[in-house]
């Protein structure tokens, strides 16, 4: 298989364009039409990890964070990011990073860390605006299953876990084709009337392209009549952080013992006990002081993520507890997510989980 197709599989998945508009995701270095001989899923695709895929026959790194993040200018070595991508190159190794394409997942990163504490209920803490559109599209009625399926072929439709979601009315539509017009039914200088259907589909705005594109090959006019709405609603099945709780409420000091052990933790940092119970918490992978509003907005009772500042703890308004468990910490379960889910999507070749360390942060007990 080669390796535009096994990514091709693996985006079946993992929706590449749902990531944050700041990061870099995708196909990083790699030649699409080579041949993919075995994959190595790790979380940082560093030098030490490039050198473990040459080890075990793998052309092929699937990593969470993206090693080129920002533009390169040169190829040196001169630091790590370029010494793991040169590696990389002169071995022939592509490497694909995913990165906040899976942390706006719904069953990404935060539901991996909601899984581990057990926390049921689940919703999106920070579910993405401005993500969301509508297409309003009329079609003479005998075209109307055909264009609905062409449509949902396109991704159009698509509304949390529903799909071939659609409403139509039917109504009389007119038009007149004038010079130069070669019109479906009716003729020159002449006003037809029309039996017509209007569809209304929803769908994320990175599929529009497809979309439109698939409307206009299904549709029997000539010029199609339509219309593209912006919306204003969140779209709830896909942002960042989750949200959940605990079947049992829990004492504040119990729910850090019970943390540090599920997560296997040497060390939480957290804002002042409140001497509340814990029973809806949030959480957010990785660097989520943003997210502490929004836990808030929850009425979450606890709120886990890692990289917070001294001044973040304040933002708590001594309403929640806020945990800092660690960057590295909070994502740790990403590479077991993904190596089952490449597992299930091909079983030609080889996968493997990285067995190296590539947290940068350790601590002195």
């Amino acid at each position: 298989m080669k390796l535009k197709e096994v990514i091709s599989k693996i985006e079946e998945r993992i929706k590449i364009n749902q990531a944050e508009d700041f990061d870099n995701v995708g196909l990083l270095c790699g030649v699409p039409d080579r041949p993919v001989s075995g994959i190595l899923v790790c979380h940082d695709a560093l030098e030490n990890v490039v050198e473990e895929a040459i080890r075990k026959n793998c052309n092929l790194i699937v990593c969470f964070h993206p090693i080129i993040f920002s533009g390169l200018k040169s190829l040196t070595g001169k630091n790590y990011v370029e010494r793991a991508v040169l590696k990389a190159i002169e071995n022939k190794i592509a490497i694909y990073a995913i990165h906040t394409a899976f942390d706006n997942d719904f069953f990404g990163v935060n539901a991996g860390i909601c899984n581990q504490l057990g926390l049921k209920d689940l919703k999106i803490l920070q579910p993405k605006k401005n993500n969301l559109k509508q297409l309003t599209v009329y079609v003479p009625k005998d075209y109307t299953e055909s264009l609905k399926n062409a449509l949902f072929s396109a991704g159009a439709g698509n509304i949390g876990f529903y799909d071939e979601c659609s409403f139509s009315i039917n109504g009389n539509g007119t038009f007149r084709p004038i010079e130069g017009s070669n019109p479906f039914s009716g003729q020159q200088h002449i006003r037809e009337n029309a039996d017509e259907d209007m569809i209304s589909v929803i769908f994320e705005g990175y599929k529009q392209g497809q979309i439109i594109s698939a409307m206009k090959s299904a549709h029997p006019y000539e010029e199609v009549a339509y219309q593209l709405y912006n919306l204003d609603n969140e779209n709830q099945h896909t942002g960042l952080g989750m949200y959940g709780e605990l079947e049992e409420e829990m004492d504040e000091k119990d729910f850090l013992k019970m943390v540090k052990e599920k997560f296997n933790l040497e060390i939480i940092k957290h804002s002042d006990f409140l001497d509340k119970k814990i029973k809806r918490i949030g959480v957010l992978g990785g660097s989520g002081a943003s997210g502490i509003k929004s836990a808030l907005s929850k009425k979450c009772d606890a709120y886990l993520t890692g990289d917070i500042k001294y001044h973040d703890y304040f933002l708590a308004e001594s309403q929640m507890l806020i945990c800092d468990i660690g960057h590295y910490e909070s994502e740790q379960f990403v590479v077991q997510q993904l190596f089952e889910i490449l597992s299930q999507k091909f079983s030609t070749f080889a996968i493997s989980k990285s067995n190296e360390k590539t947290n940068p942060v350790n601590y002195f007990l």
